[in-house]
């Protein structure tokens, strides 16, 4: 993705955040190719966050190494923004670091497919033994739940018989997929479509299925959330809980109205290619999570021991979630 494409997005956003007047202000830095910004834009595109009483002003920036759990903890804690979103594993392992960081809302099940070639050897997770992997990073969360699943229902550890490269952005990671240098990559879910449309690639496993299988859940888990820090969940409480309130509001447009993923396509994708556009919406619409509270987040709970006792506390890098790391907004 070009620096022009980043302006053109942030351009977008841009024409939509006017003026903050005496609403506190929550300052949003996203990745540029991150499925957040859909409802971020939606936030903003409908006024959604001065209806409940605070002022988004949302930044994108690139995944080139950016999107780091130190780059996510220095910016709360150095003051630089107010709202970012990751996996709950990560914010467990960088609070339990001592981070100021609480999650407070959900955003979804953003975990990823496994893209292999259309006439290559991998069709599952069985193949995965002997190939070359992609990955952005080793504590992915994708792969952690590939090794527990592994693990669990096929008795062997992929970090133990496959060879993991760490592609460090997740653009990195879909030239080595096109180029073949990995021969299968854990690619972020909204970048799967594209890949699949325009190369003779296919989605061999949606990683959504391993979390349900391993969790043991009825309802959608969801594994990415937005956090704040704690020294500005202190300052301004209305402000997160208008976020919370925004979002899920959000949501609710995103999931009904097709008229604004057109949009979206439009203004925020590197192509507005109707059939992409539509698999992303069908995508965004099956992760998202709206509602959350304490009988999911004893789920996640769930989950990651099952987690920590299939792949280990090394594989997570954490060895429990520390009290106070997920709380939902009524527990505030």
């Amino acid at each position: 993705m070009t620096r022009d494409h980043i302006d053109a997005q942030q351009a977008v956003f841009d024409a939509h955040h006017g003026d903050s007047g005496d609403l506190p202000v929550m300052r949003a830095r996203f990745e540029h190719n991150g499925s957040p910004r859909y409802l971020l834009y939606a936030i903003k595109r409908f006024g959604l966050d001065h209806a409940h009483g605070f002022h988004l002003d949302v930044q994108l920036v690139s995944d080139e190494l950016e999107s780091g759990m130190e780059t996510i903890r220095s910016r709360l804690h150095e003051g630089d923004t107010d709202l970012v979103d990751t996996d709950y594993l990560s914010v467990a392992r960088e609070r339990a670091a001592g981070a100021d960081i609480v999650a407070f809302h959900p955003y979804g099940q953003t975990v990823g497919g496994l893209v292999a070639h259309e006439d290559g050897d991998v069709g599952g997770l069985d193949d995965l033994p002997g190939t070359r992997v992609g990955v952005t990073r080793r504590l992915d969360k994708n792969w952690i739940l590939t090794r527990a699943a592994c693990r669990e229902f096929h008795g062997f550890d992929p970090a133990e018989t496959a060879t993991l490269v760490e592609a460090d952005s997740r653009d990195h990671l879909t030239r080595l997929i096109r180029e073949g240098t990995v021969d299968a990559g854990f690619q972020f879910w909204p970048l799967v479509p594209e890949l699949v449309a325009t190369g003779p690639f296919e989605q061999v496993l949606s990683v959504s299925t391993l979390v349900q299988r391993l969790s043991g859940a009825d309802r959608r888990v969801p594994i990415a959330t937005f956090l704040t820090g704690e020294s500005y969940l202190d300052a301004h409480p209305d402000a997160v809980r208008g976020f919370a309130a925004a979002a899920h509001d959000a949501t609710d447009r995103l999931r009904t109205d097709d008229a604004l993923w057109d949009e979206i396509g439009e203004r925020l994708m590197t192509t507005d290619d109707p059939v992409v556009v539509r698999a992303v919406r069908t995508g965004w619409r099956d992760m998202a999570v709206s509602e959350w509270d304490q009988t999911r987040v004893e789920a996640m709970h769930r989950l990651f021991d099952h987690l920590k006792a299939v792949a280990g506390a090394d594989a997570l890098g954490v060895t429990e979630i520390p009290g106070g790391t997920l709380r939902p907004i009524d527990h505030l």
